[in-house]
């Protein structure tokens, strides 16, 4: 039996360019419509999220090394980006307003 191998395929990262390392990590961008508004779309892989942000679709936190994306309204300014959680940024049609209750509210 061979042992495994534990090196990782491909080339060397002191061949590889570094112009092919920044396409990897912050993607494309793409324009998607949501409520009558254009809005801009760049995905973030794991390794160039390196702060910790707050998801508008969960309200819960994205760790540094987690992939995401970020939108922002086509003509909005550089404050109007956030960070989305993937599956958050898909569902944000079918999701209703986040609530805050309190511990002690009815949840009817």
């Amino acid at each position: 039996m061979s042992p495994r191998r534990n090196r990782p395929r491909g080339a060397p990262p002191e061949r590889r360019r570094a112009d092919d390392d920044a396409g990897e990590r912050y993607g494309l961008e793409r324009t998607d419509s949501w409520q009558g508004e254009d809005w801009a779309v760049r995905q973030i892989t794991g390794g160039a999220a390196s702060k910790h942000y707050r998801c508008p679709g969960c309200d819960q936190e994205i760790p540094p090394g987690v992939p995401h994306l970020v939108a922002w309204q086509r003509d909005g300014g550089v404050e109007d980006r956030r960070h989305w959680h993937r599956a958050c940024w898909n569902a944000r049609e079918r999701r209703g307003a986040r609530l805050q209750r309190s511990r002690n509210a009815p949840r009817y």
